[in-house]
């Protein structure tokens, strides 16, 4: 307890030093405590030497002498790990590092000089980094504390995993976690192998005690670059070749991102109605169908032929389908009440 309130008193100080007056309600807000609490840390702080000034009234608040400045400024080593997730402070509070990097930031900012500080302050209030996909929930994590724990201390985790066959009981050693689009990955080695796991899939989580020795020379960097591109590779082993409207030449990037950019930079000239052909890496025919027809009316796909013939099947069955509802609405039916 005597720990956790001078690391409070210590955050505090910071707070005063780089933001100068802050009433009680915003360092309240700040430090995850009670006004009253705040108005007694300010009374501890004076009474251990630290020139702060109460001001009253409506622009009052708490601010120090000026010219002081501490500096009790040393990073604990969690607030030094912390500092590369600087410009993620929603993935670091969901690795359990929110705290510790708020912290560590303040102290960085209390060793800068005034000019680098101030420039440090204006870089977070004008620029975010949220790296969720627009629209999509995040992953459920459950253990994402518990595996990155693993992954800091190298400690072997015994698992239960759900896989699209199957759940399945692993012993894993964490080597290291990926963010990729709002989704948690984690890289572990299992069975003499190094493998993939989406953090969300995982049902139970347990250190075993056991600490590991990360295999010499792995970078995780250089894994996940590889591994992606494999992966893209093995999926989009098809081409489709398309017609696309002029909306419809908007969307492929929106629908399909990079390849989609790609393949707009590669079509061939406007027809007289301003439609394109292009070339688009694909997925299988039933992934393919799918992802083709959110285009709507926008795109015709030319071929390959069996992908033709699958997207313009589909569209029949829900031409079929709604074609029922424009004979018969739905109160009308044969059978309804």
């Amino acid at each position: 307890m005597g720990r956790m309130r001078a690391d409070r008193l210590l955050t505090l100080l910071l707070l005063l030093q780089n933001r100068g007056r802050m009433t009680a309600p915003q360092l309240a807000a700040e430090l995850e405590v009670s006004v009253r609490t705040v108005y007694r840390d300010v009374e501890a702080l004076g009474a251990s030497g630290v020139p702060v000034r109460t001001e009253r009234g409506p622009q009052g608040g708490f601010r120090l002498v000026e010219g002081y400045r501490t500096r009790l400024t040393g990073l604990t080593d969690a607030e030094a790990g912390s500092l590369v997730l600087a410009g993620l402070p929603g993935p670091a509070g969901e690795l359990g590092l929110g705290a510790v990097l708020a912290s560590a930031q303040l102290k960085v900012e209390a060793a800068l000089p005034g000019g680098l500080a101030e420039q440090a302050r204006r870089v977070r209030e004008r620029f975010h980094l949220d790296a969720p996909a627009w629209f999509r929930d995040a992953d459920p994590v459950a253990h994402l504390a518990a595996v990155a724990r693993a992954v800091w201390d190298r400690r072997v985790l015994r698992t239960r995993y759900a896989r699209w066959r199957g759940e399945v009981r692993r012993e894993v050693r964490p080597l290291g976690l990926v963010l990729k689009g709002g989704i948690w990955y984690l890289i572990a080695l299992a069975d003499d192998a190094v493998r993939t796991y989406r953090v969300s899939r995982f049902q139970e989580v347990e250190e075993t005690g056991e600490e590991f020795l990360r295999p010499a020379g792995f970078d995780l960097a250089a894994y996940w670059t590889e591994t992606s591109r494999r992966l893209e590779a093995a999926l989009r082993q098809d081409t489709a070749r398309l017609r696309l409207s002029p909306r419809g030449r908007k969307l492929l990037p929106m629908q399909f991102g990079a390849a989609g950019a790609r393949a707009l930079d590669r079509a061939g000239p406007p027809d007289a109605d301003g439609w394109v052909e292009v070339e688009l890496p694909v997925e299988s025919e039933a992934v393919a169908t799918g992802d083709l027809l959110r285009l709507g009316v926008e795109a015709e796909v030319l071929g390959p032929p069996g992908l033709r013939r699958a997207v313009a099947e589909a569209v029949t069955v829900l031409a079929d389908r709604y074609e029922q509802d424009r004979k018969f609405p739905r109160n009308s039916r044969p059978g309804t009440c």
